[in-house]
């Protein structure tokens, strides 16, 4: 799975950003940024700052690539002792598409019912 600072850096370089136009423009600090790209610091937590993020990097409010950055930085500061479970990390999406308020399958909610309540 892609980590968030992995991800950021992809889009900003498709975009042709360098590192510091995009820390300019997103009103960040570079030294800091980089160290999150690079992940030895942990993506922000603020929706403030993940909002300054995607106007940096243009991705429309909606779309499918700010939905996924979101979800990474969320990822990002789950426990690790659940992260280490496949089946959960799978899961995830589905958990971040009904706390967003879509509608999962039932399918899917079922599955993740299970492997929650065996975990």
């Amino acid at each position: 799975m892609t980590k968030f600072g992995e991800y950021i850096k992809i889009l900003r370089m498709k975009k042709r950003i360098t590192l510091r136009e995009f820390c300019r423009s997103a009103g960040i600090d570079p030294s800091n940024w980089s160290k999150i790209e690079r992940g030895l610091m942990p993506p922000p937590k603020s929706k403030e700052v993940l909002e300054s993020v995607r106007k940096a990097i243009g991705l429309k409010h909606n779309s499918e690539e700010y939905t996924t950055l979101k979800e990474l930085a969320v990822i990002a500061h789950v426990p690790a002792d659940l992260l280490e479970n496949q089946k959960v990390v799978d899961k995830l999406p589905i958990f971040f598409r009904t706390l967003r308020g879509e509608k999962p399958t039932r399918e899917e909610l079922e599955n993740l019912v299970k492997i929650l309540e065996s975990g």
